[in-house]
């Protein structure tokens, strides 16, 4: 087998290779943990709909591979719950909850109260980017669930991406799964989803940014609703 592919061995005439030999999903996935040892590889959940899929996609490839959810200490308490049923049903899963190192209390010493209305992205960086970056740290690959059709920004995301933000490889299996199709996995295979999304909410993030979707054909309105920001950091474009 050859070597896998990292961020400092990316060659766009290689990956190409990779890329086009995919047929489904299913495919990328096999690809995925064939290619990177178990320390090697990690997928990191939110626990949305696309998540779920994607969960129920890797217990079938690999039963004991490690999830990594990112605590923000901040979500709701559906997203807790979802992560307790996900686990019981999934019981090899190695699931771990990643929290950042600075404490609510600490946030709010240091930055006062509601960062997350003062300076949404600084709040995302301490919370969520630098926690994400300490876990990919010595990775070479990890697992996302990224849809084209979520957004303009992520239309362009493709199999195997060179990930400047962690100097990695993000693997984004979903790409040309469309909304309808990601529920018709998870009813078809009757898994447990967050019941937030029959109240309204299609992209779920943090309580106190997260709003029922404003624009019917906009899954991720509802996401920092009336900030200049539709990103939370993790991906760059």
């Amino acid at each position: 087998m050859s070597e896998p592919l990292t961020y400092f061995t990316w060659k766009d005439e290689k990956v190409l290779e990779i890329e086009t030999s995919f047929q489904e999903s299913m495919d990328v996935l096999n690809w995925a943990f064939k290619t990177y040892s178990e320390q090697d590889i990690v997928y990191s959940c939110s626990f949305g709909a696309e998540g779920i899929v994607l969960i129920d996609m890797i217990s079938k490839v690999k039963k004991d591979a490690k999830v990594i959810f990112l605590d923000t200490d901040l979500h709701f308490k559906e997203t807790y719950n979802l992560i307790d049923q996900v686990k019981k049903r999934y019981p090899e899963l190695q699931i771990e909850l990643i929290k950042p190192k600075m404490t609510l209390a600490d946030q709010r010493e240091a930055f006062g109260d509601n960062l997350w209305e003062n300076s949404p992205n600084k709040c995302c960086q301490i919370r969520k980017v630098t926690p994400l970056a300490r876990e990919l740290t010595g990775i070479s690959a990890w697992i996302s669930g990224l849809r084209r059709e979520q957004s303009v920004e992520r239309s362009k995301t493709n199999y195997l991406n060179k990930d400047d933000n962690f100097e990695s490889i993000k693997i984004c299996p979903l790409i040309h799964w469309t909304w309808k199709e990601v529920w018709s996995y998870i009813l078809l295979h009757q898994l447990d989803y967050n019941v937030l999304h029959d109240k309204g909410y299609p992209s779920i993030g943090c309580q106190k940014c997260t709003v029922p979707a404003t624009e019917s054909n906009n899954s991720r309105s509802g996401r920092w609703a009336n900030l200049n920001k539709t990103e939370c950091g993790l991906h760059s474009y």
